[in-house]
């Protein structure tokens, strides 16, 4: 892979990346306690002069919130991951369990991708 390609592919990572965190502060924020952790915003509460209805949906937007935020973790993981080896110059564009090149259709679709098509289902960590 070229140089141009794998700039490419930066550009497109970085601006997915600036999306995914819009996305994430939208329905969570950074837990200060651990390291680039997000947690769900808890909804706010006035208990004293809300209705159990109000309550109860302000407890289904948290939980909304939260179900939202796991997966856009995850790829915002994945992103920041891709772009670490871009910048270190070292595994970008080589399946993690193989070591082969990853295709370039593949990283095309998926500038994150950490595996080849072979190997595409298997979860790497």
């Amino acid at each position: 892979m070229n140089t141009e390609q794998i700039n490419k592919l930066k550009t497109k990572l970085e601006e997915e990346k600036t999306v995914l965190e819009n996305d994430l502060k939208s329905v969570g924020h950074v837990n200060p306690e651990n390291t680039g952790d997000w947690e769900a915003t808890p909804v706010k509460q006035d208990i004293d002069g809300a209705d159990e209805n109000e309550l109860g949906d302000k407890f289904e937007t948290y939980e909304g919130n939260t179900a939202i935020l796991k997966p856009l973790e995850s790829r915002y993981n994945e992103v920041k991951k891709a772009l670490g080896k871009i910048t270190s110059g070292t595994g970008f564009g080589v399946c993690e369990v193989c070591q082969k090149t990853i295709e370039s259709d593949r990283l095309e679709a998926n500038p994150a991708a950490s595996t080849c098509k072979e190997h595409m289902d298997v979860v790497t960590e």
